[in-house]
């Protein structure tokens, strides 16, 4: 073999070597640090758990102002994909500035940033998926969308519910811990998230969502939601859908 032939090989062998250029980023939304560990606001960053214990990683690499971990992950459809799975370490209020940083270096449009968050207009152990939509009040959607200059990114949201009463405070709500009961149907709700999100980039929102939508749990064990539930999201789809264009 000559010296040039193998000069080519170390160079092919160099270029096998380098991981491939992530495709998406699948971000939880959090607030780092101890004292808000599982609260309801940091059901993003929880969810995440499922995703580090089903794919086998940890996000523990410090970029883009975010824990990060690099995976592929191979989909339904038998397609591979790179995946940056962030954990922002901005605060919730300054989420966008990770997120964005990290699809400007990547060049990864906003159509594959799936956030995952808590959501309080959901009930405890439910799901909603959206191609895209307004913050709804919150404020690390609020962050992302301002950051990347447009609302059209899909997103899981995770119910926490609402507070008993509209005299509570809000902030105290969504930074307070669950009972053990309500952790319960949020953790059975996030760990359906994985398939979820591999359905999402495999076959797209409309599809995920007729599949994950509603309770983690079916009534019947049927799988299938009941025709007055799917008619109920059915119509408050809509019924966001009439806000957005209002806006």
């Amino acid at each position: 073999m000559s010296l040039e032939e193998i000069f080519k090989l170390l160079e092919r062998k160099k270029e096998e070597k380098k991981p491939m250029p992530p495709t998406w980023i699948v971000c939880g939304l959090g607030n780092p640090g101890a004292k808000y560990d599982v609260s309801r606001h940091n059901v993003g960053f929880e969810t995440l758990r499922f995703f580090e214990e089903r794919f086998g990683f940890k996000t523990t690499r410090l970029e883009f102002k975010a824990l990060t971990a690099r995976v592929i992950l191979k989909l339904p459809d038998g397609k591979e994909e790179s995946v940056l799975f962030m954990r922002p370490q901005t605060f919730m209020n300054n989420s966008g500035e990770a997120v964005a940083e990290a699809a400007r270096f990547y060049k990864i449009p906003p159509e594959h940033i799936l956030i995952l968050y808590d959501d309080v207009s959901l009930e405890e152990g439910h799901l909603r998926i959206r191609a895209k939509g307004s913050d709804g009040g919150h404020n690390g959607i609020k962050s992302i969308i301002w950051h990347l200059g447009t609302d059209v990114f899909p997103r899981i949201k995770l119910g926490v519910g609402s507070p008993p009463t509209r005299e509570y405070d809000m902030v105290d709500w969504v930074l307070g811990r669950p009972d053990e009961e309500a952790r319960k149907k949020i953790a059975l709700a996030a760990s359906k998230t994985p398939d979820a999100a591999l359905e999402i980039m495999a076959y797209g929102v409309p599809m995920a969502s007729s599949h994950f939508n509603g309770p983690a749990v079916r009534p019947s064990g049927s799988g299938k939601k009941p025709a007055d539930e799917g008619k109920k999201e059915e119509d408050t789809a809509k019924g966001e859908e009439r806000e957005e264009q209002q806006k």
